[in-house]
């Protein structure tokens, strides 16, 4: 038997630890489980199309002062052609090439892999 005293049940308009609308009780002195209120913003691909922007200025900018600080200039020779530009210059544009030809095997993989999808797509149709 239990020495502690007995208490007539009281109505009460929050719920209980056995009423169905609360999920689990709570011990007593615990924090209860607090939920994102329904106006909490959520994270839209506008969002993230704003955080790249940023970043990518972020790294032009970082761009620009590798650029103004590499002005010694160099000569450079390909297949016979031979032309003069600031380093800075020149290390830019063969990242930008790098990232074209990068570029363009890609698309041209997925372009591969859409025709591939497109093609098991019709014949599972039959």
């Amino acid at each position: 038997m239990s020495t502690e005293p007995q208490l007539p049940p009281v109505a009460s308009s929050q719920p209980g630890p056995l009423d169905p609308v609360e999920k689990e009780p709570h011990a007593v002195g615990s924090p209860t489980p607090k939920s994102p209120p329904e106006n909490a913003v959520k994270f839209t691909k506008a969002a993230a199309l704003w955080s790249s922007l940023i970043i990518g200025f972020l790294v032009l900018i970082v761009l620009l002062i590798f650029i103004a600080q590499n002005t010694d200039s160099g000569t450079f020779h390909f297949l016979g052609w031979s032309w003069s530009l600031p380093l800075g210059v020149a290390l830019l544009a063969a990242a930008v090439l790098g990232g074209l030809i990068t570029f363009l095997i890609g698309a041209a993989r997925i372009v591969q892999l859409r025709r591939a999808a497109k093609k098991n797509y019709k014949a599972a149709l039959r």
